[in-house]
């Protein structure tokens, strides 16, 4: 499995980690009324569900795949945006 497709996949997990996170505070709401409690174990989830992102990084160079310049974005880079490696092709265990 390429270094992309495992980047591709953490981005799908983490669309799903939000929408669950999400559902957790709506229902906390709902049901025990406005709990900042619960948004905090919210966002520590995301936090520790993310944290597999910081070692999706470009086999050739290191950079990681989320990250343009200093900013951090939703989906990874096909091509790395230092050394221009097409990541779709490299094969990286």
């Amino acid at each position: 499995m390429t270094v992309f497709e495992r980047a591709k996949r953490h981005a799908w997990f983490m669309a799903g980690a939000l929408l669950i996170a999400i559902l957790f505070v709506l229902v906390v709401d709902r049901y025990f009324g406005h709990s900042t409690i619960a948004f905090g174990i919210a966002i520590v989830g995301l936090v520790f569900a993310n944290t597999k992102m910081l070692s999706l990084n470009c086999p050739i160079c290191g950079k990681n795949l989320f990250f343009r310049g200093i900013f951090v974005v939703p989906w990874p880079n096909r091509t790395c945006g230092k050394c221009r490696t097409e990541l779709e092709d490299s094969i990286d265990n």
